[in-house]
Protein backbone atom coordinates (compact mmCIF):
# COMPACT_ATOMS: atom_id res chain seq x y z
CA UNK A 1 0.00 0.00 0.00
CA UNK A 2 0.66 3.27 -0.80
CA UNK A 3 2.66 5.41 2.08
CA UNK A 4 -0.04 8.09 1.41
CA UNK A 5 -2.79 5.95 1.08
CA UNK A 6 -1.79 4.73 4.33
CA UNK A 7 -1.24 7.63 5.95
CA UNK A 8 -4.97 8.82 4.48
CA UNK A 9 -6.40 6.09 6.32
CA UNK A 10 -4.43 6.01 9.94
CA UNK A 11 -5.59 8.26 12.79
CA UNK A 12 -4.29 11.63 13.24
CA UNK A 13 -3.59 11.17 9.33
CA UNK A 14 -5.04 13.41 6.40
CA UNK A 15 -8.53 12.40 6.45
CA UNK A 16 -8.52 13.29 10.16
CA UNK A 17 -7.14 16.81 10.01
CA UNK A 18 -9.06 17.60 6.36
CA UNK A 19 -12.37 16.48 8.35
CA UNK A 20 -11.46 19.27 10.75
CA UNK A 21 -9.60 21.82 8.72
CA UNK A 22 -11.87 22.02 5.20
CA UNK A 23 -14.48 23.76 7.11
CA UNK A 24 -12.56 26.73 9.11
CA UNK A 25 -10.53 26.64 6.18
CA UNK A 26 -14.11 27.70 4.37
CA UNK A 27 -14.74 29.55 7.41
CA UNK A 28 -11.59 31.36 7.26
CA UNK A 29 -12.60 32.02 3.04
CA UNK A 30 -15.75 33.55 3.73
CA UNK A 31 -13.69 35.96 6.19
CA UNK A 32 -11.51 36.48 3.46
CA UNK A 33 -13.63 37.36 1.09
CA UNK A 34 -14.99 39.41 3.08
CA UNK A 35 -12.36 41.95 3.51
CA UNK A 36 -11.67 40.97 -0.27
CA UNK A 37 -14.77 42.11 -1.07
CA UNK A 38 -14.58 45.40 1.11
CA UNK A 39 -11.51 46.57 -0.24
CA UNK A 40 -12.06 45.79 -4.16
CA UNK A 41 -15.62 48.52 -3.40
CA UNK A 42 -13.35 50.74 -1.66
CA UNK A 43 -11.11 50.87 -4.52
CA UNK A 44 -13.68 51.35 -7.12
CA UNK A 45 -14.81 54.25 -4.58
CA UNK A 46 -11.58 55.94 -3.64
CA UNK A 47 -7.75 55.08 -3.70
CA UNK A 48 -7.28 57.40 -0.89
CA UNK A 49 -10.15 55.29 1.11
CA UNK A 50 -8.58 51.58 0.47
CA UNK A 51 -5.00 52.76 1.31
CA UNK A 52 -6.60 54.15 4.62
CA UNK A 53 -8.55 50.89 5.29
CA UNK A 54 -5.33 48.54 5.10
CA UNK A 55 -4.05 51.15 7.75
CA UNK A 56 -6.49 51.62 9.74
CA UNK A 57 -7.87 48.40 9.74
CA UNK A 58 -4.47 46.86 11.09
CA UNK A 59 -3.77 49.49 13.50
CA UNK A 60 -7.19 48.34 15.13
CA UNK A 61 -5.89 44.62 14.70
CA UNK A 62 -3.54 45.26 16.65
CA UNK A 63 -5.46 45.50 19.87
CA UNK A 64 -7.91 42.84 18.50
CA UNK A 65 -5.06 40.36 18.39
CA UNK A 66 -4.20 40.81 21.70
CA UNK A 67 -7.47 40.57 23.02
CA UNK A 68 -8.82 37.56 20.43
CA UNK A 69 -6.00 35.97 20.58
CA UNK A 70 -5.85 35.99 24.45
CA UNK A 71 -9.45 34.81 24.65
CA UNK A 72 -9.44 32.24 22.32
CA UNK A 73 -6.93 30.47 23.77
CA UNK A 74 -9.61 29.05 25.22
CA UNK A 75 -9.29 26.46 22.34
CA UNK A 76 -6.78 24.60 23.71
CA UNK A 77 -8.63 24.72 27.24
CA UNK A 78 -11.54 23.03 25.60
CA UNK A 79 -9.73 20.79 23.16
CA UNK A 80 -7.44 19.04 26.10
CA UNK A 81 -10.41 19.20 28.38
CA UNK A 82 -12.50 17.46 25.55
CA UNK A 83 -9.57 14.80 24.80
CA UNK A 84 -9.49 13.84 28.50
CA UNK A 85 -12.70 13.43 28.89
CA UNK A 86 -13.56 16.05 31.30
CA UNK A 87 -16.72 17.89 29.07
CA UNK A 88 -18.14 19.61 32.62
CA UNK A 89 -14.87 21.69 32.56
CA UNK A 90 -15.26 22.83 29.32
CA UNK A 91 -18.09 25.49 30.41
CA UNK A 92 -16.49 26.89 32.89
CA UNK A 93 -13.49 27.58 30.47
CA UNK A 94 -15.83 28.76 27.90
CA UNK A 95 -17.01 31.78 30.65
CA UNK A 96 -13.52 32.41 31.89
CA UNK A 97 -12.61 33.66 28.30
CA UNK A 98 -15.75 35.74 28.33
CA UNK A 99 -15.31 37.62 31.63
CA UNK A 100 -11.65 37.76 29.97
CA UNK A 101 -13.59 39.53 26.72
CA UNK A 102 -16.06 41.33 28.18
CA UNK A 103 -13.50 43.35 30.63
CA UNK A 104 -10.75 44.12 28.07
CA UNK A 105 -12.89 45.50 25.30
CA UNK A 106 -13.48 48.56 27.30
CA UNK A 107 -10.15 49.24 25.99
CA UNK A 108 -12.27 50.21 23.17
CA UNK A 109 -13.26 53.65 24.74
CA UNK A 110 -9.95 55.21 24.71
CA UNK A 111 -8.96 54.09 21.46
CA UNK A 112 -11.61 55.56 20.13
CA UNK A 113 -10.77 59.17 21.61
CA UNK A 114 -7.02 58.32 20.71
CA UNK A 115 -7.35 57.81 16.74
CA UNK A 116 -6.85 61.04 15.46
CA UNK A 117 -3.64 61.25 17.82
CA UNK A 118 -2.71 57.75 16.71
CA UNK A 119 -2.71 58.85 12.94
CA UNK A 120 -1.16 62.37 13.14
CA UNK A 121 1.76 60.26 14.06
CA UNK A 122 2.45 58.59 10.86
CA UNK A 123 2.73 61.56 8.62
CA UNK A 124 0.18 60.33 5.78
CA UNK A 125 -1.66 63.02 3.48
CA UNK A 126 -4.67 64.29 5.08
CA UNK A 127 -7.40 62.98 3.09
CA UNK A 128 -6.21 59.60 3.70
CA UNK A 129 -5.36 59.90 7.30
CA UNK A 130 -9.17 61.48 7.53
CA UNK A 131 -10.45 58.14 6.39
CA UNK A 132 -8.16 56.43 8.47
CA UNK A 133 -9.65 57.89 11.56
CA UNK A 134 -12.87 57.90 10.50
CA UNK A 135 -12.64 53.97 10.07
CA UNK A 136 -10.55 53.14 12.82
CA UNK A 137 -13.24 54.72 15.07
CA UNK A 138 -16.19 52.59 13.82
CA UNK A 139 -14.17 49.71 14.13
CA UNK A 140 -13.87 50.27 17.49
CA UNK A 141 -17.13 49.41 18.43
CA UNK A 142 -16.70 45.72 17.11
CA UNK A 143 -13.80 44.87 19.58
CA UNK A 144 -16.28 43.28 21.76
CA UNK A 145 -18.16 41.80 19.71
CA UNK A 146 -14.40 40.14 17.87
CA UNK A 147 -13.31 39.27 21.42
CA UNK A 148 -16.72 37.68 22.83
CA UNK A 149 -17.19 35.75 19.47
CA UNK A 150 -13.68 34.24 19.42
CA UNK A 151 -14.73 33.11 22.72
CA UNK A 152 -17.46 32.09 22.40
CA UNK A 153 -16.34 29.85 18.92
CA UNK A 154 -13.81 28.33 20.42
CA UNK A 155 -16.83 25.76 22.15
CA UNK A 156 -17.22 24.53 18.48
CA UNK A 157 -13.34 23.99 16.93
CA UNK A 158 -12.07 22.86 20.63
CA UNK A 159 -14.80 19.88 20.33
CA UNK A 160 -14.14 19.37 16.82
CA UNK A 161 -17.27 20.67 15.83
CA UNK A 162 -15.98 23.33 12.82
CA UNK A 163 -19.32 22.97 9.90
CA UNK A 164 -21.15 24.97 12.79
CA UNK A 165 -18.09 27.51 13.03
CA UNK A 166 -18.33 27.37 8.71
CA UNK A 167 -21.87 28.24 8.47
CA UNK A 168 -22.10 30.83 10.79
CA UNK A 169 -19.23 32.55 9.55
CA UNK A 170 -20.57 32.58 6.23
CA UNK A 171 -23.94 33.97 7.64
CA UNK A 172 -22.10 36.47 9.33
CA UNK A 173 -20.06 36.69 5.96
CA UNK A 174 -22.84 37.36 3.59
CA UNK A 175 -24.25 40.12 6.11
CA UNK A 176 -21.44 42.27 6.26
CA UNK A 177 -21.09 42.26 2.27
CA UNK A 178 -24.82 43.09 1.31
CA UNK A 179 -24.54 45.92 3.67
CA UNK A 180 -20.98 46.71 1.96
CA UNK A 181 -23.02 47.20 -1.31
CA UNK A 182 -25.38 49.49 0.18
CA UNK A 183 -23.68 51.72 2.90
CA UNK A 184 -20.51 52.54 0.69
CA UNK A 185 -22.25 53.09 -2.89
CA UNK A 186 -25.41 54.33 -1.39
CA UNK A 187 -27.60 51.92 -2.37
CA UNK A 188 -31.39 51.06 -1.64
CA UNK A 189 -31.63 54.84 -0.01
CA UNK A 190 -28.80 54.62 2.02
CA UNK A 191 -26.59 57.45 1.61
CA UNK A 192 -23.72 57.23 0.35
CA UNK A 193 -20.66 56.56 3.47
CA UNK A 194 -17.93 54.86 1.37
CA UNK A 195 -15.05 53.86 3.75
CA UNK A 196 -17.68 55.01 7.27
CA UNK A 197 -20.18 51.89 5.08
CA UNK A 198 -17.35 49.49 5.22
CA UNK A 199 -16.90 50.21 9.02
CA UNK A 200 -20.63 49.87 9.91
CA UNK A 201 -20.78 46.76 7.49
CA UNK A 202 -18.14 45.19 9.37
CA UNK A 203 -19.17 45.99 12.36
CA UNK A 204 -23.08 44.55 11.69
CA UNK A 205 -21.18 41.13 10.46
CA UNK A 206 -19.40 40.72 13.60
CA UNK A 207 -22.59 41.28 16.35
CA UNK A 208 -24.97 38.77 14.11
CA UNK A 209 -21.15 35.97 13.90
CA UNK A 210 -21.08 36.82 18.01
CA UNK A 211 -24.85 36.38 18.55
CA UNK A 212 -25.36 33.41 16.79
CA UNK A 213 -22.01 31.42 18.31
CA UNK A 214 -23.47 32.71 22.01
CA UNK A 215 -27.11 30.90 20.80
CA UNK A 216 -26.01 27.63 19.57
CA UNK A 217 -23.48 26.96 22.62
CA UNK A 218 -26.68 27.48 24.73
CA UNK A 219 -28.61 24.81 23.38
CA UNK A 220 -29.88 22.28 25.78
CA UNK A 221 -28.16 19.13 24.82
CA UNK A 222 -24.43 21.32 25.46
CA UNK A 223 -26.20 23.21 28.48
CA UNK A 224 -26.51 19.30 30.10
CA UNK A 225 -23.00 17.93 28.43
CA UNK A 226 -21.12 20.54 28.76
CA UNK A 227 -22.64 23.00 31.03
CA UNK A 228 -22.23 25.89 29.30
CA UNK A 229 -24.86 27.25 31.33
CA UNK A 230 -24.41 26.35 34.67
CA UNK A 231 -20.86 27.20 34.55
CA UNK A 232 -21.05 30.77 34.14
CA UNK A 233 -19.25 31.17 38.10
CA UNK A 234 -16.12 32.93 37.90
CA UNK A 235 -13.59 30.78 38.82
CA UNK A 236 -10.30 32.30 40.03
CA UNK A 237 -7.97 29.33 39.66
CA UNK A 238 -9.29 28.60 36.02
CA UNK A 239 -8.96 32.27 35.24
CA UNK A 240 -5.98 32.75 35.86
CA UNK A 241 -4.61 29.54 34.04
CA UNK A 242 -6.40 31.11 31.34
CA UNK A 243 -4.26 34.16 31.49
CA UNK A 244 -0.64 31.95 32.32
CA UNK A 245 -1.41 30.17 28.96
CA UNK A 246 -3.31 32.62 27.36
CA UNK A 247 -1.97 36.22 27.45
CA UNK A 248 1.51 35.09 26.18
CA UNK A 249 -0.38 34.06 22.81
CA UNK A 250 -2.49 37.08 22.71
CA UNK A 251 0.55 39.64 23.42
CA UNK A 252 2.74 37.58 20.44
CA UNK A 253 -0.44 38.19 18.18
CA UNK A 254 -1.12 41.48 18.72
CA UNK A 255 2.68 42.50 18.89
CA UNK A 256 2.96 40.36 15.46
CA UNK A 257 0.38 42.14 14.24
CA UNK A 258 1.97 45.68 15.52
CA UNK A 259 5.04 44.65 13.57
CA UNK A 260 3.20 44.42 10.39
CA UNK A 261 1.20 47.55 10.89
CA UNK A 262 4.46 49.63 11.24
CA UNK A 263 5.49 47.86 8.00
CA UNK A 264 2.59 49.29 6.43
CA UNK A 265 2.56 52.52 8.26
CA UNK A 266 6.63 52.91 7.16
CA UNK A 267 5.37 52.20 3.71
CA UNK A 268 3.23 54.80 4.04
CA UNK A 269 5.67 57.66 4.64
CA UNK A 270 7.50 56.00 1.06
CA UNK A 271 4.41 57.49 -0.70
CA UNK A 272 0.23 56.71 -0.76
CA UNK A 273 0.73 54.62 -4.17
CA UNK A 274 2.98 52.51 -2.42
CA UNK A 275 0.99 52.33 0.22
CA UNK A 276 -2.02 51.51 -2.20
CA UNK A 277 -0.61 48.67 -3.76
CA UNK A 278 0.71 47.87 -0.62
CA UNK A 279 -2.82 47.14 0.73
CA UNK A 280 -3.60 45.66 -2.41
CA UNK A 281 -0.88 43.07 -1.90
CA UNK A 282 -1.79 42.22 1.08
CA UNK A 283 -5.39 41.55 0.01
CA UNK A 284 -4.58 39.34 -2.58
CA UNK A 285 -2.28 37.62 -0.19
CA UNK A 286 -4.76 36.83 2.09
CA UNK A 287 -7.03 34.92 -0.36
CA UNK A 288 -4.11 32.29 0.55
CA UNK A 289 -2.83 33.38 3.79
CA UNK A 290 -6.11 33.76 6.05
CA UNK A 291 -7.44 30.29 4.92
CA UNK A 292 -4.02 28.50 6.52
CA UNK A 293 -5.46 30.34 9.78
CA UNK A 294 -7.76 26.95 9.30
CA UNK A 295 -5.02 24.60 9.27
CA UNK A 296 -3.71 26.51 12.45
CA UNK A 297 -6.21 26.08 14.52
CA UNK A 298 -6.59 22.56 13.38
CA UNK A 299 -3.05 21.37 14.47
CA UNK A 300 -4.10 23.30 17.77
CA UNK A 301 -7.12 21.62 18.32
CA UNK A 302 -5.36 17.88 17.20
CA UNK A 303 -2.76 18.65 19.45
CA UNK A 304 -4.41 19.64 22.56
CA UNK A 305 -6.69 16.73 21.90
CA UNK A 306 -4.17 14.58 21.62
CA UNK A 307 -2.08 15.57 24.40
CA UNK A 308 -5.38 15.60 26.57
CA UNK A 309 -5.23 12.06 25.98
CA UNK A 310 -1.73 11.66 26.65
CA UNK A 311 -0.69 10.38 23.21
CA UNK A 312 1.72 12.99 21.88
CA UNK A 313 2.92 10.75 19.37
CA UNK A 314 -0.46 10.80 17.62
CA UNK A 315 -0.02 14.88 18.18
CA UNK A 316 2.92 15.07 16.72
CA UNK A 317 1.57 12.69 13.82
CA UNK A 318 -1.25 15.04 13.37
CA UNK A 319 0.82 18.12 12.70
CA UNK A 320 3.21 16.65 10.09
CA UNK A 321 -0.16 15.86 8.15
CA UNK A 322 -1.32 19.24 8.68
CA UNK A 323 2.18 20.34 7.26
CA UNK A 324 2.04 18.02 4.26
CA UNK A 325 -1.06 19.33 3.75
CA UNK A 326 -0.77 22.93 4.14
CA UNK A 327 2.35 22.91 2.10
CA UNK A 328 0.77 21.60 -1.06
CA UNK A 329 -2.27 23.82 -0.45
CA UNK A 330 0.55 27.29 -0.25
CA UNK A 331 2.58 25.80 -3.71
CA UNK A 332 -0.86 25.83 -5.80
CA UNK A 333 -1.01 29.54 -4.86
CA UNK A 334 3.59 30.57 -5.06
CA UNK A 335 2.71 28.98 -9.03
CA UNK A 336 -0.40 31.10 -9.75
CA UNK A 337 1.23 34.18 -7.84
CA UNK A 338 3.82 33.76 -10.39
CA UNK A 339 2.51 32.68 -13.33
CA UNK A 340 -1.06 34.59 -13.62
CA UNK A 341 0.06 37.92 -11.38
CA UNK A 342 -2.80 39.72 -13.65
CA UNK A 343 -5.83 37.54 -12.90
CA UNK A 344 -5.27 38.64 -8.88
CA UNK A 345 -5.05 42.55 -10.23
CA UNK A 346 -8.07 42.64 -12.47
CA UNK A 347 -10.85 43.03 -9.90
CA UNK A 348 -9.20 45.62 -8.53
CA UNK A 349 -8.61 47.45 -11.80
CA UNK A 350 -12.57 47.27 -13.15
CA UNK A 351 -13.92 50.10 -10.83
CA UNK A 352 -10.75 52.33 -10.92
CA UNK A 353 -9.65 54.77 -13.12
CA UNK A 354 -7.57 53.30 -15.87
CA UNK A 355 -4.68 55.50 -16.04
CA UNK A 356 -4.09 55.51 -12.17
CA UNK A 357 -4.08 51.73 -11.96
CA UNK A 358 -2.34 51.22 -14.72
CA UNK A 359 0.81 52.74 -12.64
CA UNK A 360 0.25 50.85 -9.91
CA UNK A 361 0.23 47.55 -11.95
CA UNK A 362 3.79 46.59 -12.75
CA UNK A 363 4.78 47.28 -8.66
CA UNK A 364 1.78 44.85 -7.78
CA UNK A 365 3.26 42.47 -10.19
CA UNK A 366 6.23 42.00 -8.29
CA UNK A 367 4.84 42.17 -4.98
CA UNK A 368 2.91 39.05 -5.77
CA UNK A 369 6.19 37.67 -7.07
CA UNK A 370 7.92 38.31 -3.30
CA UNK A 371 4.55 36.46 -2.38
CA UNK A 372 5.23 33.67 -4.06
CA UNK A 373 8.61 33.26 -2.53
CA UNK A 374 7.68 33.68 1.16
CA UNK A 375 4.21 31.65 1.22
CA UNK A 376 5.46 28.63 1.80
CA UNK A 377 7.54 29.57 4.96
CA UNK A 378 4.26 31.13 5.91
CA UNK A 379 2.32 27.89 5.51
CA UNK A 380 5.02 26.68 8.43
CA UNK A 381 4.96 29.58 10.19
CA UNK A 382 1.31 29.14 11.09
CA UNK A 383 1.59 24.90 11.13
CA UNK A 384 4.18 24.63 13.31
CA UNK A 385 3.08 28.20 16.03
CA UNK A 386 -0.13 26.31 16.02
CA UNK A 387 0.96 22.78 17.28
CA UNK A 388 3.45 25.03 19.96
CA UNK A 389 0.45 26.96 21.20
CA UNK A 390 -1.67 23.76 21.40
CA UNK A 391 0.42 22.55 23.99
CA UNK A 392 0.54 25.21 25.93
CA UNK A 393 4.46 26.72 24.57
CA UNK A 394 3.13 29.95 24.47
CA UNK A 395 5.87 31.78 25.41
CA UNK A 396 8.72 30.47 23.14
CA UNK A 397 5.91 31.81 20.17
CA UNK A 398 6.11 35.43 22.09
CA UNK A 399 9.68 35.55 22.51
CA UNK A 400 10.83 34.09 18.94
CA UNK A 401 7.86 36.59 16.94
CA UNK A 402 8.56 39.65 18.37
CA UNK A 403 12.28 39.40 18.94
CA UNK A 404 12.94 38.67 15.52
CA UNK A 405 9.93 40.98 13.92
CA UNK A 406 11.58 43.61 15.37
CA UNK A 407 15.32 42.88 14.60
CA UNK A 408 14.78 41.44 10.80
CA UNK A 409 11.69 43.65 10.02
CA UNK A 410 10.70 46.50 11.58
CA UNK A 411 14.27 48.01 12.96
CA UNK A 412 16.19 47.49 9.30
CA UNK A 413 12.98 48.93 7.51
CA UNK A 414 13.14 52.33 9.84
CA UNK A 415 16.75 52.36 9.18
CA UNK A 416 16.97 52.09 5.87
CA UNK A 417 13.61 53.14 4.32
CA UNK A 418 13.27 56.25 6.49
CA UNK A 419 16.49 57.43 6.95
CA UNK A 420 18.42 55.85 3.88
CA UNK A 421 15.23 56.49 1.84
CA UNK A 422 15.33 53.01 0.55
CA UNK A 423 12.33 51.99 -1.61
CA UNK A 424 9.27 49.62 -1.41
CA UNK A 425 10.98 46.45 -2.40
CA UNK A 426 13.96 46.74 0.16
CA UNK A 427 10.99 47.06 2.75
CA UNK A 428 9.44 43.88 1.62
CA UNK A 429 12.97 42.36 1.04
CA UNK A 430 13.18 42.19 4.99
CA UNK A 431 9.92 41.42 5.83
CA UNK A 432 10.60 38.03 3.62
CA UNK A 433 13.66 37.75 5.24
CA UNK A 434 11.76 37.75 8.49
CA UNK A 435 9.02 34.88 7.49
CA UNK A 436 12.30 32.36 6.56
CA UNK A 437 13.97 32.69 9.82
CA UNK A 438 10.91 32.45 12.55
CA UNK A 439 9.50 29.64 9.81
CA UNK A 440 12.85 27.73 10.83
CA UNK A 441 13.02 28.49 14.38
CA UNK A 442 9.70 26.86 14.93
CA UNK A 443 10.45 23.94 13.03
CA UNK A 444 13.54 23.81 15.28
CA UNK A 445 11.70 24.37 18.19
CA UNK A 446 8.98 21.84 17.51
CA UNK A 447 11.31 19.05 16.62
CA UNK A 448 12.98 19.47 20.28
CA UNK A 449 9.99 17.81 21.72
CA UNK A 450 9.92 19.92 24.77
CA UNK A 451 5.79 20.42 23.93
CA UNK A 452 5.36 16.88 24.52
CA UNK A 453 5.80 17.45 28.45
CA UNK A 454 3.27 20.31 28.39
CA UNK A 455 -0.22 20.58 29.50
CA UNK A 456 -2.35 23.53 29.74
CA UNK A 457 -5.57 21.91 32.16
CA UNK A 458 -5.27 21.01 35.80
CA UNK A 459 -4.30 17.57 36.53
CA UNK A 460 -7.96 15.25 37.35
CA UNK A 461 -7.92 13.90 41.23
CA UNK A 462 -8.73 10.39 41.34
CA UNK A 463 -11.06 10.03 44.16
CA UNK A 464 -8.86 7.48 45.99
CA UNK A 465 -6.33 9.31 45.82
CA UNK A 466 -5.04 11.93 48.35
CA UNK A 467 -5.33 15.69 47.18
CA UNK A 468 -1.79 17.31 46.34
CA UNK A 469 -1.16 20.37 47.37
CA UNK A 470 0.39 21.40 44.14
CA UNK A 471 -1.46 20.64 40.97
CA UNK A 472 -0.15 23.07 38.90
CA UNK A 473 0.30 21.60 35.31
CA UNK A 474 3.60 19.85 34.21
CA UNK A 475 5.34 22.28 31.98
CA UNK A 476 8.52 22.45 30.46
CA UNK A 477 10.21 25.49 31.04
Amino acid sequence: MSPWIKRWEEEAGYRDFLRMAVPLIISTSAWTIQHFIDRVFLTWHSDEEVAASMAAGILYWVFGAFLCGTAGYVNTFVAQYYGANRPNRVGPAIWQGAYFSIITSLIAIPLFFLAPFFFKLFGHEETVMEHEIVYFQILCHLLIFNTTGATFSTFFTGRGDTMTVMWVNIAGTLVNIVFDWIMIFGNLGCPEMGIAGAGWATLFGGGITTLLFAGLMLRKTHREQYATLSGWRFDWELYKRLLRFGLPSGVQQGLDVFSWALFILLIGRIGTSELAITSIAFNINMLAFVPMFGCGITVSTLVGQYLGKDDPDLAAKATWSGTHITLAYMTFFAVIYLLIPNVFMEPFAMGSDPAEFEVLRPTGIVLLRFMSFYCLFDAMNIIFAGALRGAGDTRFVLFITVGLGWLLMVIPIFIFCTIFGAGLYTAWSFATLFMIVLSFCFLARFRGGKWREMRVIEPELQPHMPVLVDSTPTETP
